[in-house]
């Protein structure tokens, strides 16, 4: 991880785009982040796990759900795999 001024970033942009590939970059206004430079091969990971992430919360939301159950067999039925 390293970090850099925004204003340092505008100069060094190209150099920067090369380190993100092994390494975010922390890109600071004003002594805070404002954004985070990242490879595209990282990004495509962390939207991977935030998607696998909603799909587990909502699969837990959705077995806490104490509606009426199916019974496989009829779902299957419904279905028309029998």
């Amino acid at each position: 991880m390293s970090r850099s001024s925004v204003t340092n970033a505008r100069a060094r942009l190209p150099e920067l785009i090369a380190q993100a590939s092994s390494e975010a970059v922390f890109l600071e206004r004003r002594g805070k982040v404002a954004a985070v430079l990242v490879s595209p091969e990282q990004y495509a990971r962390m939207q991977e796990a935030l998607e696998d992430a909603e799909d587990v919360a909502a699969f837990d939301a959705a077995m806490a759900d104490e509606g009426d159950n199916i019974p496989w067999a009829q779902v299957k039925a419904d279905l028309g795999w029998v």
